[in-house]
């Protein structure tokens, strides 16, 4: 009988993870206990210094918020497998040199939907009933000075334009039914489950829309979707509203158009150049503004959680990605 002691177990090591871009503590925290990261911005290195240090290494790439994952970091990670993005929106991804690449993409799917949705619908009717611009009046004391705000706009019965038919704008669409709204549509392709009218450009559905809300990704394509004749098309009483990226919009011309009251107002989320907000939006009661906040709630990132973990622990475990991005 051997007086040798069996071999004690060594501990199982945590995956390697490059991170790109700072996670929120209660996710960095949570999947930190899963995965080990390889963290640049702790690196006195510079970032492709970094990058080629651990070259060999590094198969998977998660990226938080809209650090860019392009040609230059892509060339110095040729072991990379798989890019998990913790944004629904994949702009500030080269998706064209992943798959050239043959490098998997996945996304946040719909871990933000319904937060999206609310805070697109929440926008809007803020817009429609000035609930934030009589909450400013009410608080300078101008009430009892000038006497009631002006009236505002009733929700139901408008017919709401969306533009993107994903997982957001479909959500968006449920809760506006519910408000009595006739939902008109233009996406990529027309979506045969659906019945609701479908808009092959955008400038034909604003035309018959009284509200244009966004919520399509950015793309080549989709880039300043939203332009100046657009906007005219919605017309002086029409609401746009914006939960997607600031990009889709021409900015400049939004600027403009509600300055010259050629649009009614507009409910933004997102700007073409975050965190700089155009000022002249500062003093217009038409216009309600967000820091790109419409999915930040801890139930959205705890679904984000869930969903960065699965697709994470499929890889490692040579399973189907959960949220993989096919185009």
């Amino acid at each position: 009988m051997s007086d040798e002691s069996p071999p004690a177990e060594q501990p199982q090591q945590r995956p390697e993870v490059l991170l790109l871009g700072p996670l929120v503590p209660f996710l960095d925290a949570a999947l930190s206990n899963k995965f080990r990261f390889l963290k640049p911005c702790e690196s006195s290195l510079p970032l492709l210094d970094f990058l080629a240090a651990h070259a060999v290494s590094v198969r998977v790439l998660l990226c938080s918020g809209p650090s860019p994952v392009d040609g230059d970091v892509l060339a110095r990670l040729p072991a990379l497998e798989l890019v998990v993005a913790s944004s629904a929106g994949v702009d500030h991804i080269d998706l064209a040199a992943c798959r050239r690449l043959g490098i998997s993409v996945t996304n946040a799917g719909s871990a933000f939907t319904d937060d999206a949705a609310d805070y697109a619908v929440g926008l809007l009717i803020d817009i429609l009933h000035h609930i934030s611009a009589s909450d400013r009046y009410v608080r300078r004391g101008l009430w009892p000075l000038k006497g009631d705000y002006p009236l505002g706009s009733k929700l139901g019965g408008k017919r709401v334009g969306i533009v993107g038919l994903g997982s957001i704008g479909s959500a968006i669409a449920k809760r506006l039914e519910a408000f009595g709204c006739p939902i008109l549509y233009h996406s990529r392709t027309r979506k045969p489950s659906v019945s609701y009218k479908y808009f092959g450009n955008v400038r034909d559905l604003a035309a018959e829309s009284d509200i244009l809300i966004i919520s399509c990704a950015l793309t080549a394509e989709t880039f300043h979707i939203i332009d100046k004749q657009v906007m005219l098309a919605v017309g002086k009483r029409g609401i746009i509203i914006n939960v997607g990226r600031g990009a889709l919009i021409d900015e400049k011309e939004l600027v403009k158009c509600l300055m010259q009251g050629e649009i009614g107002g507009a409910g933004l989320d997102v700007f073409e150049n975050e965190p700089v907000v155009p000022e002249e939006l500062f003093h217009m009661d038409n216009v309600v503004l967000s820091s790109h906040k419409a999915i930040a709630t801890p139930e959205s990132f705890r679904n984000l959680f869930d969903l960065v973990s699965a697709n994470l622990e499929a890889f490692f475990s040579n399973q189907p990605m959960v949220s993989l991005i096919s185009e």
